[in-house]
C-alpha cells in the first residue's frame, strides 16, 4: 500500500528540504521503494541529489495526460530512491492546475506510483497555493519542521488554521523541531514543554549541527558522509516514528 507523505512549511530555513531528503534516503536505506518529487521551485532537494530535470519537462504536456508521469523520474545513486526533479516550468503550475478545474490533479498523477513505489515524499513550495491544498489534500501525512521559537510557531500555527480553513484535517499536521540548540534557553524550554498546538506532533527533536552543512558541499544525504552524527541518529529516530505511523507500508 503506497503511502504519501509532505514536508512543508510557511517559512524558509527551517530544514524543510533537509527533513525530505533524508527521510527518503532513510526509507530507501531499509529497501521500501522511495519515490521523492522535488515540487519547491527552488529545486534544493534535486541539487542535493545531483539530479536535473529533462530538457523539455512541460506542465501542460503532463497535466493534459500527454506526457506520462513516469518520463520525468530519474534514478539516484542510492538503490530504491528514486527523484522527479524540479524544473523551472513548474513556476507556472499553479496557474495550471487552476485552468485544468480540477481539485485533484496532484492525487491523481501519483496515484499510478502505487504500482512501482511504497513510499511518496513531497518537498513542498513554502507557500500557501492551489498547488499546496492540492498536495495536503493528496497526502496521507504532512510533517512541518519547525524551529523552537515563537516565529515558527506562529507559521505552523497559520498552517494549522488554514487547514480548518480548508477542510483538510488538521490531525494530519505532525510538526517536529529542528536546528534545536539546547545552549539556547528558549529552544530548552519549548522542548521540554511542547505548547499544546503541537499535540499531534513527533518526538524526535533534531538538533543544529554544523555537519548538514556539509550536504551542499558533498551533495549527498547525511547517511552517506556522516552516519555516526547525532543528528543523523535523529534523522534515524524521526523515520521511526513517521514509518510506526503509517498505514500498511512495506
Amino acid at each position: 500500500m503506497m503511502q504519501i507523505i509532505a514536508f512543508f512549511n510557511l517559512k524558509g530555513g527551517v530544514g524543510k528540504t533537509t527533513s525530505a531528503v533524508n527521510i527518503a534516503w532513510q526509507a530507501a536505506r531499509e529497501g521500501i521503494p522511495t519515490l521523492l518529487w522535488d515540487l519547491d521551485p527552488q529545486g534544493a532537494a534535486s541539487w542535493l541529489l545531483q539530479r536535473k530535470s529533462k530538457a523539455k519537462a512541460e506542465v501542460k504536456k503532463l497535466l493534459s495526460g500527454k506526457t506520462a508521469i513516469g518520463e520525468w523520474v530519474k534514478n539516484t545513486d542510492y538503490p530504491s530512491l528514486d527523484i522527479i526533479p524540479a524544473d523551472f516550468s513548474m513556476r507556472q503550475l499553479d496557474l495550471d492546475l487552476a485552468k485544468s478545474g480540477e481539485n485533484n490533479q496532484i492525487a491523481k498523477l501519483l496515484a499510478p506510483f502505487g504500482e512501482n513505489y511504497s513510499l511518496i515524499v513531497l518537498d513542498c513550495p513554502p507557500s500557501f497555493s492551489i498547488l499546496s491544498e492540492q498536495i495536503f489534500a493528496a497526502a496521507d501525512a504532512i510533517y512541518v519542521p519547525i524551529i523552537p521559537s515563537h516565529l515558527s510557531l506562529r507559521t505552523f500555527e497559520q498552517t494549522r488554521d488554514f487547514f480548518k480553513e480548508n477542510d483538510l484535517k488538521p490531525k494530519r499536521l505532525h510538526a517536529f523541531f529542528t536546528m534545536a540548540d539546547r545552549r539556547r534557553s528558549l529552544h530548552r524550554v519549548m522542548l521540554a514543554h511542547p505548547p499544546k498546538m503541537l499535540k499531534h506532533g513527533l518526538q524526535t527533536a533534531i538538533p543544529y549541527a554544523a555537519v548538514v552543512e556539509k550536504m551542499g558541499q558533498t551533495r549527498a544525504p547525511l547517511g552517506e558522509f556522516a552516519a555516526h552524527s547525532n543528528v543523523n541518529k535523529a534523522y534515524e529516530n524521526l523515520w521511526l516514528e513517521i514509518k510506526n505511523s503509517l498505514d500498511g507500508l512495506t
